[in-house]
């Protein structure tokens, strides 16, 4: 979504219409690449879809290579532009723009948004091909009658910066700023690294409750602020908002993991309180509420089981008790504090780079504006 500032920008440029045939010179690969041939070698290949951007691995096959600063648009009619060199698969009819006119990353990136209005007219029944669009006309900021660059370069650049912006506040409000790692962490993790953790396998019966969800259904229940954990895969398994119902239990998010079958069962934790519905566990922990370090450490322990049933019967229900994780400890009993402290310091390495990447980008795009 855009901001309204940038809204604003786009309904003072000037626009006109202009023909792709008269932009673009478009060229087709010459080499069947089939998943087999992906090896994590060579060039990137390209096919339909957008699934990682169309990017479908890379190979060393030879086959034509086609110029980075160009755009793709596959049978669906998805377009993206392509900063890098990259290998084209035939079968999924992907063709390759190359402008006749020298292009930036964020021109680039201007022009192939220019092309939304393709994946709403083609699909498996109707292909997109460059035959079919050659002679649409695209809409594209103007002055004195020519393309104006300079406005798609400010527009990229400022719209970058909005949303680098919003990703430090992001990192700010969620106290996720600080990357330094306190001595315990750095003691934790070095031991962690060494391999001088003490190991314990522990039930999950030991553990936890375990709670069995039931069928809601969706059209009879009010809309509301309660997630309603499933087995989808998209949202941490939260299918919708809805109110709190009466005859279901309400979980609370410090010391319930879900538990969601989504061909194998794949924990979960949530941070607002939730019921459950069809197809989902919920582990109750016996003792007490869990810093969320913690849980996540239990999320990974349970999914590193890949616990797989094949019925959905109380023999599923029977068996996940028994089946063991294994767990840092001392006197013989989980290691919370340690759980907390490592998890804490592998957030701090990860978002390391996420918030130098936020205030490199802040700085660089601030000297290009102004």
């Amino acid at each position: 979504k855009i901001l309204t500032p940038l809204n604003k920008k786009l309904e003072n440029v000037e626009w006109g219409e202009y023909r792709l045939e008269e932009l673009f010179e478009s060229y087709n690969g010459n080499t069947d690449i089939k998943k087999e041939h992906i090896n994590n070698s060579g060039d990137y290949v390209i096919t339909a879809g957008v699934t990682d951007n169309g990017i479908l691995g890379k190979t060393d096959l030879e086959a034509k290579i086609f110029s980075k600063n160009t755009i793709t648009i596959d049978m669906f009619g998805f377009a993206f532009y392509r900063p890098f060199e990259y290998k084209m698969v035939t079968h999924a009819r992907v063709f390759s723009l190359e402008s006749k006119f020298k292009i930036s990353e964020k021109q680039g990136l201007f022009l192939a948004n220019s092309f939304h209005f393709l994946n709403k007219k083609f699909g498996y029944e109707n292909m997109c091909s460059w035959a079919k669009v050659k002679n649409d006309k695209i809409q594209l900021p103007t002055k004195n009658g020519e393309i104006d660059f300079d406005f798609m370069e400010s527009f990229v650049s400022d719209l970058e910066l909005e949303k680098i912006k919003n990703l430090d506040k992001y990192l700010e409000e969620n106290d996720l700023k600080d990357y330094i790692l306190t001595e315990k962490e750095e003691k934790v993790l070095e031991e962690f690294e060494n391999d001088k953790f003490e190991w314990g396998g522990f039930r999950i019966g030991d553990l936890f409750d375990v709670a069995t969800g039931r069928d809601v259904i969706i059209g009879k229940v009010l809309d509301g602020k309660i997630p309603l954990i499933s087995h989808q895969h998209d949202n941490n398994g939260a299918s919708k908002k809805i109110s709190q119902l009466s005859n279901r239990k309400l979980f609370n998010f410090k010391n319930t993991l879900s538990l969601a079958d989504r061909g194998v069962f794949l924990a979960t934790t949530q941070n607002e309180d939730f019921h459950i519905g069809t197809r989902v566990k919920a582990l109750i922990f016996k003792d007490s509420e869990k810093e969320l370090q913690s849980r996540l450490f239990f999320v990974a322990s349970i999914n590193k089981l890949q616990i797989l049933f094949t019925d959905y019967s109380n023999n599923a229900t029977g068996n996940l008790p028994n089946l063991k994780i294994q767990l840092p400890t001392k006197n013989q009993v989980p290691d919370y504090k340690k759980m907390e402290i490592l998890v804490s310091a592998i957030q701090k390495l990860a978002i390391k780079d996420v918030v130098l990447y936020a205030d490199r980008k802040i700085e660089g795009v601030k000297n290009l504006v102004n």
